[in-house]
């Protein structure tokens, strides 16, 4: 970093941290409880291409949109973790908690691209990307600074 180049105030990262983590409830809900909406088709129709040569049976669209549902609901519970750890995070100035948050995109991340990548789905690489690009530097500037540091030296 260049002597005049500071990084964003910490109140800032913690913003867009929220921001994010109401993002994912919000996209949760959406998912859950308008999976059968006709805005979600095309998303839908993509995931369907991937296993179907041609268009999907009835039940094959029923059992996505059922996963789908059943995914939004686990998102939201998700959202609720990440919204609880950014506030613990950010009241008590815990490196641990930003520790926390990236060893889960950390895990998250690389196999939800491989599963994607696999059934040929490749938005969700871009959508996994754009959401490390969005919270990895953020979580990495809070925990760096927050993390102690020693006055004291070793011998």
């Amino acid at each position: 970093m260049t002597p005049n180049h500071r990084p964003p105030p910490r109140h800032l990262y913690i913003r867009w941290l929220q921001t994010a983590a109401l993002t994912h409830l919000l996209a949760g809900l959406l998912l859950t409880w308008a999976a059968h909406n006709p805005l979600l088709a095309p998303y839908q129709l993509t995931i369907e291409q991937a296993f179907w040569p041609t268009p999907a049976p009835t039940f094959a669209r029923n059992q996505q949109i059922w996963w789908q549902a059943l995914f939004g609901a686990t998102l939201q519970s998700y959202a609720l973790y990440m919204l609880a750890l950014i506030h613990l995070g950010n009241r008590f100035r815990s490196h641990h908690a930003w520790a926390w948050l990236i060893a889960g995109l950390v895990l998250w991340a690389p196999q939800d691209i491989l599963i994607s990548l696999q059934a040929g789905i490749w938005s969700h690489l871009i959508v996994d990307v754009l959401a490390l690009l969005a919270l990895l530097p953020p979580l990495i500037g809070l925990y760096r600074h927050d993390r102690p540091t020693s006055t004291h030296k070793r011998t």
